[in-house]
């Protein structure tokens, strides 16, 4: 039988309702033709298109299966892993950057994103970097790191981690994990030191904090430097000091996958005030340009080597506003995260799964949810089921010392016990700003169908 409505459901209104949100019309198929509920009958001009899975959809629960949450899904054709996180004042801003006819470094905006840092962390000087790689190399450059050193850090993590320091002749050392933070173990930093270690990179792991004390403390007994790679940690803590604030210096990602966004950007934090001058210098081309600005000399010259670390003042605008918003953002984040966390509970008890730990000490960000599955079998059948099921979950770090690079630029101190074997574990479900409560509903749910729970 032709019909448009099942149980009162009135599938042919969802269809334009998702086209006229799209600011689409339908086609004439659409309009003239008596339409079956089964998606199967959509006109095969639609057949690959986003509205036969969003008829599906709503034919499900037209039947009653998953009722609530495929109801919550109306209008979506996927759960993305990420959406960058967008507050709605980025365009206004980003036409002020224009407006003020300052759309290159350092204009405006960038003063606000970096005062606003640095009151925030308490650091002597915040300098906005186009991305966290350049935030740490210029790290790197301030350390005079060069050919024949070692610098430790874990190997799971982003290559970025590596190459600003790779870049200057050193060698990576890696360091085994973690399982229950998946961050460096401190215990094991010890024994990687050599006559040749000059610093020590922890990664704050989906924004929860490694064990600074024990780090900070090790680092001073050996003059080392640390320097946090807190990528993932802003507006995170370890016993109420701010990630990237903790270390001699910090460096934040600003990309399209992190808590704030400004597209590509990072940040550099500086502790010490004595190194402010030189790191200016190295970010604007080996120029003292910074003080040139503030009047403090009367024309700017080449001083040192340097480079362009620099990101456009239009960046910095679309950061101003999501930081103007940041503790709702990071409210929202953490309150799904611990949906997550409380729907998943009974996988956990069942041994089926495992899921985050945070430290005593730790305040997280909601940066990342994660689960860990039995083997890399099992994840790569959970994936698949869920990207059939519209989510899109996705794994993480291939580890470092087992990448071609890693093994010519690396070496890995000590044994592999858990980098490895943790890594072919652990799936990432989705996490942004605008993800909805009854999408996490919706995950969780498949999540237990896969493992029939």
């Amino acid at each position: 039988m032709h019909q448009a409505t099942v149980r009162g459901f009135d599938v042919r209104k969802a269809v334009f309702a998702w086209l006229d949100a799209r600011n689409r019309k339908p086609k004439a198929e659409l309009l003239q033709k008596p339409m079956h509920i089964n998606p199967k009958t959509l006109p095969k001009s639609y057949e690959k298109s986003t509205i036969k899975r969003e008829i599906n959809f709503q034919y499900q629960e037209a039947r009653g299966n998953n009722g609530n949450q495929i109801a919550e899904r109306h209008g979506y054709d996927m759960i993305n892993f990420n959406v960058p996180p967008f507050t709605g004042r980025e365009m206004d801003y980003i036409r002020q950057a224009v407006e003020n006819q300052k759309i290159c470094g350092d204009g405006p905006f960038t003063r606000k994103c970096s005062e606003w840092i640095e009151q925030q962390t308490g650091t002597a000087k915040c300098l906005l970097t186009p991305s966290c790689t350049q935030a740490t190399e210029l790290a790197a450059l301030l350390m005079d790191i060069k050919e024949g050193d070692e610098v430790i850090m874990p190997s799971y993590t982003f290559v970025s981690t590596a190459d600003a320091f790779v870049l200057r002749g050193a060698t990576a050392v890696f360091v085994d994990i973690r399982p229950d933070t998946m961050n460096i173990d401190e215990k094991l930093i010890e024994q990687a030191i050599t006559d040749r270690t000059r610093a020590i990179v922890p990664v704050h792991y989906a924004g929860v904090a490694c064990e600074m004390d024990t780090i900070m403390e090790i680092a001073g007994r050996h003059s080392l430097w640390v320097v946090e790679d807190a990528a993932q940690g802003i507006a995170a803590t370890y016993k109420g000091k701010q990630l990237g604030a903790i270390g001699d210096f910090g460096c934040y990602s600003f990309h399209e996958t992190k808590n704030l966004s400004m597209g590509e950007g990072g940040a550099l934090l500086i502790q010490d005030a004595k190194y402010i001058s030189e790191a200016e210098i190295i970010r604007e081309k080996g120029t003292n340009r910074s003080q040139y600005y503030r009047g403090q000399v009367d024309k700017y010259r080449w001083m040192n080597y340097g480079s362009s670390y620099l990101p456009s003042d239009m960046n910095a605008a679309y950061l101003w506003a999501q930081i103007e918003l940041i503790d709702e953002i990071t409210a929202k984040r953490v309150a799904l995260w611990n949906q997550y966390n409380e729907l998943l509970q009974p996988l956990r008890e069942r041994g089926i799964l495992e899921l985050p730990h945070v430290p005593e000490g730790c305040v997280h960000n909601g940066h990342m949810y994660y689960i860990k599955t039995k083997d890399l079998d099992e994840r790569t059948r959970l994936i698949d089921f869920l990207k059939e099921n519209g989510i899109w979950a996705v794994f993480h770090y291939v580890p470092l010392h087992s990448a071609p690079a890693g093994l010519k630029f690396g070496r890995f101190a000590g044994d592999d016990v858990h980098t490895t074997r943790e890594s072919d574990r652990l799936v990432r479900l989705p996490m942004y700003y605008a993800l909805k409560s009854g999408e996490v509903d919706y995950i969780v749910e498949k999540v237990k169908e896969f493992y029939h729970v």
